[in-house]
């Protein structure tokens, strides 16, 4: 009976090394909150635009046109004072035509104030030292929902001289701290409705599936549900339905892993190239070689021998072009390379970002990229 139960224990050892092991997947990547990769759907701020009048400028605002003129007019009447038929003589250079944008927050109350920026519509040099008159902000609804005012803020300054000028950062946009005044408010409100939709910020299935079953967890039950890779529905239960507040602070504060797609930035205008980890690379030689030509151009003069009858001096154009080519590297790159792999064998090439984008390109078209490219 013993030597039995040591031939079975033995089999099972045997089968169980024989038998696949299903692969691990290590759950990488940090906790976050709900809150930081998901919004409540209609929580969310809503644009603000206008068009007003800086004045106050030191003779850097527009020069006589129409559409400022028209401006400075429209606002001298509102104020009782007439002066179309002197339109044409109004030659100021202190005020500047701008439009003015501002974000308004969601829950934002009537009489909070709101930071606004304030950008140049005409040929004015220069902001600063200008002052804003009481302009109204609409929506898209075409409402007025706020009113700005205040002295402009700039990140830089102009000096210039008879022979010269010296500017720094942007002169023609600033901002207004707490430069508006809300005066209409968005009909909204959170604890009213019978049911919550979260809106992840990147869409991702796996993300969302995470999400619900994190939701669900955190509750003792199931009250949520995914949609699809950008929705989440959650029926609270009847327990919070005097309690939505502390039951959405404790959404938005249950942690979960996000999953991210395999995705390779490129900015080709500026050269940079940002990858996320999880891009993986299929065994793939690379060869870079580098190739420089140079052409110079030397003019010379050609002058007639001296005391020479009909004799022009002319000038003839010489070109001097020199070809370099760099000798051909490969760099193999084995089955399942990570993103320290691959920068760790572009880095061997000695490759400059210009380089890489082109490499990465290829690879891809080659299909040893496990990851999709970007193109901003």
């Amino acid at each position: 009976m013993k030597r039995t139960l040591n031939i079975l224990a033995l089999t099972a050892v045997i089968l169980a090394t024989l038998s696949p092991v299903a692969p691990v997947y290590a759950n990488t990547g940090p906790l976050v909150r709900v809150k930081d990769i998901a919004n409540f759907q209609g929580v969310r701020s809503n644009i603000l635009i206008g068009y007003g009048l800086i004045v106050g400028l030191a003779g850097t605002g527009d020069k006589a046109g129409p559409v400022t003129q028209q401006t400075m007019v429209n606002i001298l009447e509102r104020l009782g004072l007439n002066t179309k038929s002197q339109m044409a003589q109004i030659q100021s250079k202190n005020i500047a035509a701008v439009m003015i944008t501002a974000e308004l927050p969601p829950f934002a109350r009537q009489g909070a104030r709101i930071d606004v920026t304030v950008s140049s519509l005409g040929d004015a040099k220069s902001l600063e030292g200008g002052q804003l008159l009481a302009t109204p902000l609409m929506a898209a609804d075409g409402n007025t929902y706020a009113v700005a005012q205040g002295a402009v803020i700039l990140g830089g300054f102009t000096a210039e001289g008879r022979s010269g000028v010296v500017t720094k950062n942007h002169t023609t946009a600033g901002r207004i701290a707490d430069g508006a005044i809300v005066e209409r408010e968005i009909d909204f409100e959170l604890t009213e409705l019978d049911k919550l939709r979260l809106i992840l910020k990147n869409p991702d299935l796996t993300t969302a599936m995470r999400m619900s079953k994190a939701v669900n967890k955190s509750f003792g039950e199931n009250v949520s549900r995914a949609i699809d890779s950008s929705t989440v529905d959650i029926k609270l239960p009847e327990r919070f339905a005097e309690y939505r507040l502390p039951a959405i602070e404790k959404i938005e504060k249950t942690m979960v892993r996000p999953d991210m797609e395999a995705v390779v930035v490129i900015d080709e205008k500026t050269g940079t190239i940002v990858m996320g980890e999880d891009v993986r690379i299929s065994t793939v030689a690379i060869s870079h070689s580098n190739l420089t030509i140079r052409i110079s151009e030397l003019p010379q003069v050609s002058q007639p021998p001296a005391l020479s009858e009909g004799g022009q001096t002319v000038e003839v154009q010489r070109s001097n072009i020199d070809v370099e080519e760099g000798q051909g590297h490969f760099s193999v790159l084995k089955k399942e390379a990570t993103l320290a792999d691959l920068v760790k064998g572009l880095n061997a090439l000695g490759v400059n970002p210009r380089d890489v984008i082109s490499i990465m390109q290829t690879i891809k078209a080659a299909g040893a990229m496990q990851a999709r490219i970007k193109l901003l």
